[in-house]
């Protein structure tokens, strides 16, 4: 039934060039809504993930993704998640497999729950269910690594962040929406990814627009999990595992994947 849910429901096929990746008690079901990655209860300390990726396995300059071409996804959310989820595309930077280690790259539909802190766009909180994009690997975000100490001690002040930070945001082609959609209702997301820009939106009403976007090539990816992660502009780094007491969930009833 798996496989022939991937074939129906997963474009471009065939089923076997997606991946399920399973940690601890994590589990893909396919029901009359589609396909659910689910996370049960997780023991105290264990990592847990549903997800389905294209990517594994490759190197990075074979992902298969670039732009210009469009993601749509149907999609629920239940069980009040807690960690990390979403879909869309990215350069997964820290897969050994795919090569040294890098940093990242990114345009997705992204969820955090709490304590997780990634206050990367001025004035969007750093939790929630956002649309979002990322690319820290032009030249001009790696221009700011040296400089990553006195930009700390800089942020440090409301007032000079304000006026700093938009700067680095620009560079590192950072832009972020937060997104007042019930989750745990279904809804049409699309991504238009672009040479020059993308848009994202929900149930066809924009969300966010840009003309900052990552450059490819990439790997799409939808997954569920229980870790955190903390990094604010003041400095502020952590990282770690919640405790999932009640079953949560990410429904997939469609995606497809339309290169232009």
């Amino acid at each position: 039934m798996l496989e022939e849910w991937f074939n129906a429901h997963l474009q471009p096929g065939p089923a076997s060039r997606w991946r399920r990746w399973l940690v601890d008690q994590a589990a893909l079901v396919v029901d009359e809504a589609g396909l659910r990655l689910v996370l049960p209860r997780t023991r105290p300390g264990h990592y847990s993930n549903a997800q389905i990726d294209d990517y594994v396995g490759l190197r990075r300059r074979h992902y298969p993704w670039r732009p210009p071409l469009t993601l749509h996804v149907r999609a629920r959310f239940g069980g009040c998640p807690r960690g990390t989820a979403g879909f869309g595309f990215w350069n997964h930077p820290f897969a050994p497999q795919s090569g040294v280690g890098a940093l990242p790259r990114a345009i997705w539909f992204f969820y955090a729950s709490p304590p997780t802190d990634l206050p990367i766009a001025l004035d969007v909180p750093g939790h929630g269910w956002k649309a979002a994009t990322i690319d820290t690997l032009r030249p001009r975000a790696l221009r700011w690594a040296p400089l990553a100490p006195p930009v700390v001690l800089l942020n440090q002040s409301a007032w000079l962040q304000r006026r700093v930070w938009p700067l680095v945001q620009r560079d590192l082609q950072i832009a972020e929406a937060q997104l007042a959609t019930a989750m745990d209702d279904w809804h049409d997301y699309r991504i238009e990814w672009r040479a020059d820009g993308a848009q994202w939106s929900v149930d066809g009403a924009v969300v966010l627009e840009t003309d900052c976007t990552p450059r490819g090539p990439l790997g799409f990816i939808a997954w569920i999990d229980n870790q955190y992660a903390i990094a604010t502009p003041q400095g502020r780094l952590g990282w770690g595992l919640v405790d999932i007491q009640q079953p949560q969930w990410l429904d997939l009833a469609h995606v497809a994947i339309e290169p232009a």
